[in-house]
């Protein structure tokens, strides 16, 4: 028997939930599905994956180092159109980093109101990780 897994829910930890959920709704496009005591729920419009935001008391790293001062996001989002989301961020005055070209990829992090990274990417469509190759795979 084969078990199929997908990424129900990525939680953020944020100090501020009222402030956060506004924070989001406008810079991620978000849309709120439910609060609860301490946290809300939402979902991206063209995506099953949820976002949740948890109270905390003070803020938590949403980040892992790799070695020395290096540092890797938990996870990043994907976009087709990377220099209008971050024209778009940077306009609406969210802490934003260039983007970057990796050769294949271009990213860019930005920062909520916890300071929380996270990254942005975009995959050139020969690209193994590009969605389309992906669900090539996914169907072999």
């Amino acid at each position: 028997m084969s078990i199929l897994y997908k990424v129900g829910s990525v939680f953020i930890p944020v100090t501020d939930i009222e402030k956060s959920m506004k924070w989001y709704e406008k810079n991620l496009g978000v849309r709120n599905i439910d609060t609860w005591d301490g946290g809300a729920g939402f979902y991206f419009p063209d995506s099953d994956t949820q976002l949740g935001l948890v109270q905390v008391d003070s803020p938590q790293p949403t980040e892992f180092v790799i070695r020395g001062r290096k540092k890797n996001v938990y996870f990043n989002f994907m976009v087709e159109d990377i220099e209008e989301v971050h024209k778009e961020l940077k306009k609406s005055g969210v802490v934003i980093s260039e983007i970057e070209d990796f050769g294949g990829m271009k990213g860019f992090e930005f920062f909520d109101l916890d300071n929380n990274p996270f990254s942005v990417v975009n995959e050139v469509e020969d690209s193994p990780f590009h969605r389309d190759q992906v669900r090539k795979s996914q169907y072999k």
